[in-house]
This record gives C-alpha cells, sequence and structure tokens, in this order.
C-alpha cells in the first residue's frame, strides 16, 4: 500500500487544516514504511481532546502517575547498617499475619484495605505502617538487658532456659476457620557434656498456657473458647540446638552479612553485628537446613505439603567459632501447610484440605546452669498449668487491639452458666423398664463379666464389625457414584 501525503489523509479523514496547524509534525507523521492510517487517526483523536480540555487532561495525568506510582510493596531494613531484614513478619490491623518478607526484605503484596500494618522483626521495635507510599522502612535495633549467666562447672554442666512464647495460628477449610492466639511458659534442658548420660530436652516444655479460640464458618458463626478438640499448632516441634558452626565468612569480621544458596533459593541468611548474629533460615530450600529444625523434620519425609517454612533465630554475647545455646536470645518460626502430621478420617468430607498455619515468637527470660540431681528433679517435677503464672516478655511488642478483645471474651465466659443452661438430648435418654430383671444373680453375672472382660470384648467386637460395615457401605456408594 503506497504512502499517503498529509493533504490526502486530511481529506480521507475528514479533518480540518486547522487541526494539523496546532499539532507538531512529529506527532503525526510516523516514520518507517509501515505507517498505519488507524494509528494516526487515533493519535490525532487523542490530541484534539489534549488542546480542547487541556487542565481536565493534565489532571488525569496527574492521577494517573500517582496510583502508578503509589506501590504495594515495601522492603525492610536496618536503620544503622541499612540491611535488609529479611523474613520480616507484617500483620494487618486485626492482628492477622499477612506474610514474611522474602530474602532481600521485600514484603509480599499488601492491599489498601488492611492498612495500617505492623512490621515486625525479632531484636528489633516494630512499626506501624499507616500508608504504602514509602518503599523501605527502617527498623530500629531493640536494646535490652539480659540477665547474667552463670558460667558451666564441672558440677554444674546444664543449662536451664526459661522462655515466653507468643504463638498465631490457624486452621482454615473451605467453610471453617479456626484462630488461635496462646501465650505460654516453656522451658528447656540442655546438657552441655556429652559424657552425660542425660538427655535433657530441647524441645519446649509447657509450664504454663493460655488459649483464646475464635471459630468462624460460611453461615456466620462467631463464637470464642478456650477450648478445641483440634490440635493444630506446629509451635511444640521448634527448639533449641546445642551447639551450630558460625559461617566462615563471618568469623573475623566485626559488621558484615553472607548467604548460602540454596537447590531451589537462598537457604541461610547470615547477619553480624559485632557479637551480635541473626540468622534466616528456609528450610524447604535444601536439605542441609533441616539441622536447624532436628525435631521436626521426621514430618518433612511424610506427605505433609509445606508451603512455607522458615526460622529466624537471634544470638547475642558471640565469641569463638560457635554459636551456643546460653547464647540465643530469641527464635521465631512461620510453618504454612496443607494436613497437620495426621490423617483424619471424616466419612462426610474425606477429600477437602485443611490449611494449617502457625507464627510463633519465643523470648528466652532466664537462663542457668544446674547439676545433674537439679536437672532430675526438674525433669520429674508435674506442674499444674493453672497455677504457674506467665512472665511477658520486656522485649515483647505490644498486641494488637483485636487480639486483646478476643482475649477479653473469652476470659469473660460464664462457663458455670453455660453448663446449666444446657438441655440434654432426650434421644440419649434411657428408661427403666419394669419388666427388667434385677436379681441377684443377673448381678453377679454382670460382675463376673466386667471383672473377666468378657463384656468389653464383645462389644468392641460388635463396634468395629458395624464400623467395618459402615465404611464399606459408604464407599461402595462412593464408588458407584463416581462410575
Amino acid at each position: 500500500m503506497p504512502l499517503l501525503t498529509k493533504q490526502e489523509k486530511r481529506k480521507k479523514i475528514g479533518i480540518s487544516k486547522y487541526w494539523f496547524v496546532k499539532i507538531p509534525k512529529k506527532w503525526l507523521i510516523l516514520s518507517g514504511q509501515k505507517t498505519d492510517l488507524k494509528n494516526d487517526l487515533f493519535l490525532i483523536i487523542v490530541l484534539k481532546f489534549y488542546l480542547r480540555h487541556r487542565l481536565l487532561t493534565l489532571f488525569l495525568l496527574c492521577f494517573i502517575s500517582n496510583i502508578l506510582g503509589q506501590s504495594n510493596h515495601f522492603v525492610v531494613a536496618d536503620s544503622i547498617s541499612k540491611l535488609p531484614l529479611p523474613n520480616a513478619s507484617i500483620f494487618d490491623y486485626k492482628g492477622n499475619l499477612l506474610g514474611i518478607c522474602n530474602s532481600n526484605g521485600k514484603s509480599s503484596y499488601i492491599s489498601p484495605n488492611n492498612l495500617p500494618v505492623t512490621v515486625r522483626y525479632m531484636g528489633f521495635k516494630e512499626k506501624e505502617i499507616e500508608n504504602l507510599n514509602q518503599d523501605t522502612v527502617f527498623l530500629q535495633e531493640n536494646y535490652f538487658e539480659l540477665p547474667e549467666v552463670i558460667v558451666a562447672t564441672r558440677q554444674k554442666s546444664i543449662l536451664h532456659m526459661l522462655a515466653y512464647v507468643r504463638e498465631y495460628s490457624s486452621l482454615t477449610t473451605y467453610t471453617d476457620t479456626i484462630f488461635l492466639f496462646r501465650e505460654k511458659m516453656v522451658d528447656f534442658m540442655v546438657p552441655q557434656d556429652i559424657k552425660l548420660k542425660y538427655k535433657g530436652w530441647t524441645k519446649p516444655r509447657i509450664l504454663s498456657s493460655k488459649s483464646y479460640y475464635h471459630f468462624r464458618n460460611s453461615e456466620g458463626l462467631d463464637s470464642v473458647s478456650d477450648e478445641c478438640d483440634h490440635h493444630f499448632s506446629w509451635s511444640d516441634w521448634i527448639g533449641v540446638n546445642p551447639l551450630m558452626p558460625i559461617n566462615e565468612n563471618l568469623i573475623r569480621t566485626e559488621i558484615g552479612s553472607d548467604t548460602l544458596k540454596g537447590k531451589y533459593s537462598h537457604s541461610e541468611i547470615w547477619n553480624k553485628n559485632k557479637d551480635k548474629i541473626a540468622i534466616d533460615i528456609n528450610v524447604l530450600a535444601d536439605t542441609l537446613t533441616r539441622r536447624w529444625v532436628p525435631d521436626i523434620k521426621g514430618y518433612l519425609k511424610d506427605n505433609i505439603d509445606f508451603e512455607n517454612f522458615k526460622v529466624h533465630f537471634g544470638y547475642e554475647n558471640v565469641t569463638g567459632d560457635l554459636l551456643l545455646p546460653n547464647d540465643l536470645t530469641n527464635y521465631s518460626f512461620n510453618i504454612e501447610s496443607v494436613g497437620r502430621g495426621h490423617s483424619l478420617f471424616r466419612f462426610n468430607r474425606p477429600d477437602e484440605d485443611y490449611y494449617v498455619s502457625t507464627y510463633a515468637e519465643v523470648y528466652f527470660l532466664d537462663k542457668e546452669f544446674i547439676s545433674l540431681k537439679e536437672a532430675k528433679k526438674w525433669e520429674k517435677h508435674n506442674f499444674n498449668t493453672d497455677e504457674i503464672e506467665i512472665y511477658e516478655a520486656y522485649e515483647a511488642p505490644e498486641l494488637q487491639p483485636n487480639i486483646l478483645s478476643l482475649m477479653d471474651r473469652v476470659e469473660n465466659i460464664d462457663k458455670q452458666q453455660i453448663i446449666l443452661s444446657w438441655k440434654d438430648d432426650p434421644r440419649f435418654r434411657y428408661e427403666r423398664k419394669k419388666n427388667n430383671n434385677f436379681s441377684l444373680g443377673n448381678r453377679m453375672l454382670n460382675i463376673v463379666k466386667g471383672i473377666t472382660g468378657i463384656s468389653s470384648y464383645k462389644s468392641n467386637k460388635k463396634r468395629k464389625k458395624e464400623w467395618k460395615e459402615f465404611r464399606d457401605n459408604w464407599n461402595e456408594k462412593r464408588n458407584s457414584k463416581k462410575k
């Protein structure tokens, strides 16, 4: 198709000569041999609108540039070293965990409906973000004094550690959601001498606990409780590591950072600031990172689908080339999985997935080296979780208003009134018939059957038989529907 001249274009488009006087040539004449008349026409219409409504066009351009310039992401960094803080946690104004920053400190997508959000990183003061205009969020380091730890001796070579735990967990299906906030007092017993024939425990042992559940479903359920039949938390499986070697690139440096790459992504990010070391681990990046979570690595071999598994450890007063448990000041972790370590047979919804997420923060309150005799006394001591008081860590941030509201609702539950107002189901009532034979001989026979276990054996056999028949019939109906 031959190129058209200006006059031919004007004649074909039907636009007056006046508009071509106002429009610069470079806007009208497209370079190259593939000049399209439709493109020229569109450009002319846009410029014609601009000439008629210049102020409105400038306003629209400013509005669009403002929207495009506002990002829904930001980077979390240290205010002093300017280094990014990987795996920083982001909470919305309701106290729900929105996401975790990546290895470069960049946050996930944040909707304006969730503002204001709170950025939290252990060892730093949390910060509230009211708008998304800033591209970098700087956190200030949280300075606090830990209690003195007496150096281990030959007689006292077992480290006893007391810690305060905050946990945010949720169990979600397609129709139901259970949210859990829990505070706990836990302890650890870590032997320092390998020659001792005493293992202790590196997983947190619960001394005292308070749970606050919030139940919701698609039908509008909104109830709270301090008890739940489902145990879906991962917080009891992440503990203390006895001895861990320091990254070789950071042993001789006072301030520095190093990143270890795994098979799929960054596996470990080390940050050192004089005698403080922070490690962020992506457990799913490589099999070598499982050494940081020895108590839970068995679940990684099962059929549980872990979508996210990140751990953060903070150490202080580090000297030498080893990370010692008595230098550990805090740790946190975020786990997201499909399922929770056991198969649940639900005959009415067998194929429904349930999603579990746990975010927990552990703050160490006290550390003490004790003898083997004292450690065994602690191990055999039976604790009543209702009697031991929960001591909140000094460096722990304030709770969100929605969490405080949940705690207030649960603590104001009148259990006695609920029990008194409960109405029994008449279908479970048993009416005694007059023709029942309650003679002495039948009573003695029932006692003998109970002692020998005959009645229990028969009832269990009958129950298993009925349950097997029920499952077989149900599976048969299900297979017939599929066909």
